[in-house]
């Protein structure tokens, strides 16, 4: 249910555990902006449906687009329902395609949300992939992109996925998420979907150019261990405190692009034999 009053307004959510509360003069920040929501098949995707009723109570427009994956855990009807646009499925239907339609999908969107990324899209995406409508879209679009991560913890950890999704970054594309927390596999970590309300905050926030002064922006974050010489042999170190993570995603939601660079590697062992 939504409850607004003349200074702000109070979503309550359905599962009773959070309570969101937005100025409202934010929430006219995204009325009459066009979003395409793509989703990828992650148990994740059962969630989204939340997010398209809420951010269109705030006026923006929504249309959704579903890989074949995604509706293996929730069906197109229920994304049409919410959202009051046809779901667009497949590449290749004659009807849409008669009017160039993945290329007008690409060209509508005022912003594109990937909910939930699975690691195999995301993989496509860094490779350029275009073998379906949801990826097809994705190299098609001048929108800004976005993704928001949904993975089994060992699969976001996988060197393969922190390559891709360190690719992504580089081109621009911004990172929302993953949250850590315990998962549908049982598992605890990091690669849980951020929920459907901060991936709300998080778009008011885009469109709020006042929140994001250095938008477009490109940054370098150097990473590493600090290293103070003794002498020609032997120095004082300590282990790198990982804050560089948190300063890439926090460039990130607020559009910066954002470049980490590791300022020591060890030097390979000698070969002594």
């Amino acid at each position: 249910m939504v409850y607004l009053n003349q200074k702000k307004a109070n979503i309550h959510y359905s599962n009773g555990y959070q309570i969101y509360q937005f100025w409202l003069q934010e929430m006219t920040q995204v009325a009459n902006k066009n979003i395409l929501l793509i989703l990828s098949g992650g148990i994740a995707a059962y969630k989204m449906p939340e997010y398209v009723r809420r951010i269109k109570e705030q006026g923006a427009n929504v249309k959704v687009v579903m890989t074949k994956g995604a509706k293996a855990f929730i069906t197109p009807l229920t994304m049409q329902a919410v959202s009051g646009e046809p779901v667009a499925e497949d590449l290749l239907d004659p009807t849409a395609e008669a009017a160039m339609g993945h290329i007008e999908f690409a060209k509508w969107a005022d912003l594109v949300i990937v909910a939930p990324a699975t690691a195999n899209t995301i993989a496509q995406m860094a490779a350029g992939f275009a073998g379906d409508l949801a990826t097809t879209l994705l190299l098609a679009t001048p929108a800004p992109v976005v993704v928001c991560p949904a993975m089994n913890q060992q699969m976001y950890a996988n060197a393969a996925t922190q390559a891709n999704i360190q690719t992504l970054n580089n081109r621009g594309i911004s990172i929302w998420g993953p949250a850590i927390g315990e998962q549908a596999c049982g598992d605890v970590g990091a690669g849980r979907m951020i929920e459907p309300a901060e991936i709300i905050t998080r778009t008011m926030d885009f469109f709020d150019t006042q929140k994001q002064p250095l938008k477009g922006k490109v940054i370098s974050i150097t990473a590493g261990p600090t290293r103070e010489a003794i002498d020609p042999v032997r120095y004082i170190s300590n282990h790198s405190s990982k804050w560089q993570n948190g300063l890439c995603h926090c460039a990130s939601c607020n559009g910066i692009r954002c470049n980490s660079q590791f300022n020591y590697r060890p030097c390979k062992p000698c070969n002594t034999g």
